[in-house]
């Protein structure tokens, strides 16, 4: 076998810790792509973590949650965390809009079930996980933030799930960037 093959073979196997905060966790709407993934053995829940830093979290048209990139903003946000193979994670980014310029996949830093342990000197010692979020691509981000007067959540629940419009209920041939532009311009 060649070293492209073995490098090829090895890249495809790798896994990848992605941090779902919205509609991919299980119990809403999304959450059908990731259990396709489980079932194929391209990915594995690991349980429920917390951002390690506050970041903002709103929803936006059509009640799109958004992890916003200003870590010290907002709050500490709950979500899921699963490792996902490459091929699992090539649907993810396609689910996302990526190569759009929708969301952009970020390194996060998480904690475990959100806890937060203390060493009595004030500094946590839960040990932090490396993993990578999917985040309001950086063109919009800022903006849904300021558009939600700087007020965000902590965590995207089934309140926020039931006005939640799917995909295919969403007028068709319309971009959700133009859309998203066209909510932040508007009073």
């Amino acid at each position: 076998m060649s070293d492209d093959n073995i490098n090829s073979n090895e890249s495809e196997q790798q896994t990848h810790l992605i941090f779902s905060y919205g509609t991919l966790k299980r119990g809403f709407p999304n959450h059908y792509l990731m259990q396709q993934l489980m079932d194929q053995n391209a990915a594995v829940f690991l349980g429920p973590y917390c951002t390690h830093e506050s970041y903002p979290l709103v929803c936006g048209p059509y009640n799109i949650p958004y992890l916003i990139n200003l870590s010290g903003s907002g709050n500490r946000v709950k979500g899921e965390l699963y490792s996902v193979s490459t091929q699992g994670l090539a649907r993810l980014d396609e689910l996302e809009g990526t190569r759009f310029g929708h969301y952009e996949r970020l390194p996060v830093r998480l904690v475990e079930g959100g806890r937060e342990g203390n060493d009595g000197n004030g500094a946590v010692s839960v040990a932090a996980v490396e993993a990578e979020g999917y985040f309001a691509n950086r063109s919009l981000g800022e903006g849904l933030w300021e558009k939600k007067g700087k007020v965000g959540m902590n965590e995207y629940t089934e309140y926020e799930g039931q006005e939640y419009v799917a995909i295919d209920k969403r007028a068709k041939g319309v971009c959700i960037v133009d859309e998203i532009a066209s909510f932040l311009s508007s009073d």
